[in-house]
C-alpha cells in the first residue's frame, strides 16, 4: 500500500477529504518522527511500538572486492507489532 492509497483508505473510514486524511497521516508522521528524535518510545496499545535502538559500530565487507569497510555507529528505529495486530494478520 502506498501513502496516496492510505491517504484515501483513511478518508473514506473517517469521512474525511483527501487532504484532510493527508495533513493528518502527515502530522502523525511529523509527531512519531520528533519523538523519535527525542529518544521518546511512541505505542499505540494493540498495534505496535516505535522505538529508537543504538546499532554499535562494526566491520562489513564490500560485497564485490571483499575489502573490510568500518561501519559507523548510529540510531536506527525500530517497530514492534503490538498484539491486537499480531493477531489480526495470523
Amino acid at each position: 500500500m502506498t501513502k496516496t492509497e492510505l491517504v484515501e483508505v483513511m478518508a473514506t473510514k473517517a469521512g474525511l477529504t483527501k487532504a484532510d486524511a493527508a495533513r493528518a497521516l502527515d502530522a502523525f508522521q511529523e509527531a512519531v518522527t520528533g519523538a523519535l528524535k527525542k529518544g521518546q518510545k511512541v505505542t499505540l496499545v494493540g498495534f505496535g511500538s516505535f522505538d529508537v535502538k543504538k546499532r554499535a559500530a562494526r566491520v562489513g565487507r564490500n560485497p564485490q572486492t571483499g575489502a573490510e569497510v568500518k561501519i559507523s555507529a548510529r540510531n536506527v528505529a525500530s517497530f514492534k507489532v503490538g498484539s491486537k495486530l499480531k493477531e489480526a494478520i495470523n
